[in-house]
């Protein structure tokens, strides 16, 4: 993929959006990579804090159909929020990260994961069951410390911040990530 991947599928997210709102807004679409598989969360926020988050752990459609669906449904669909409004749009700022595909980290117990968490740098996704969350590899920025890290990822999958069982999978990505300039 050419290296100004950020420059072609930041407008795209915001055409989809504005679409979505009923704003004209067009975006170069004819790039031959963005008809390939790919995975991508589109996080949104507004003077720095979340406004919508949603995303794709595994690629199963193309990356520009991704794009455009995470997108509508972080600005629309978040159930965290309520649905942007074109008033906010503009002071709305995108951001993607494409994921690598998810590999399982082998581990004897949860001190063996957590001591194989590369901080800062591993997305993860918890499995328990039918309980599952993720976090981005940004989440680390605000819990720093693998403990840490793990009690909240576990909590945001309906599970007690204590609880582990040698059932528990657990996988590893990475992302690229591109970001709007600030608004």
């Amino acid at each position: 993929m050419p290296t100004d991947r950020g420059a072609v599928l930041l407008p795209i997210a915001r055409a989809a959006i504005s679409h979505a709102l009923n704003i004209p807004c067009v975006a170069d679409e004819s790039a031959p990579w963005l008809h390939e598989p790919g995975a991508c969360f589109v996080t949104l926020t507004q003077q720095g804090q979340l406004r919508g988050c949603i995303g794709s752990l595994e690629a199963y459609r193309s990356l520009l159909a991704d794009i455009k669906s995470n997108a509508v449904a972080a600005a629309l669909h978040d159930p965290r929020f309520m649905p942007l409004t074109a008033r906010e749009l503009g002071i709305t700022r995108i951001e993607i990260s494409l994921l690598t595909p998810p590999s399982e980290i082998i581990h004897r117990d949860e001190t063996d994961a957590r001591h194989q968490l590369r901080c800062g740098t591993d997305g993860v996704i918890f499995e328990f069951g039918p309980f599952r969350s993720t976090f981005l590899p940004q989440v680390w920025e605000q819990l720093p410390e693998p403990d840490e890290f793990m009690a909240h990822l576990k909590r945001k999958a309906g599970m007690p911040a204590d609880f582990w069982d040698e059932g528990v999978r657990l996988s590893r990505y990475s992302v690229s990530k591109f970001i709007e300039e600030e608004h």
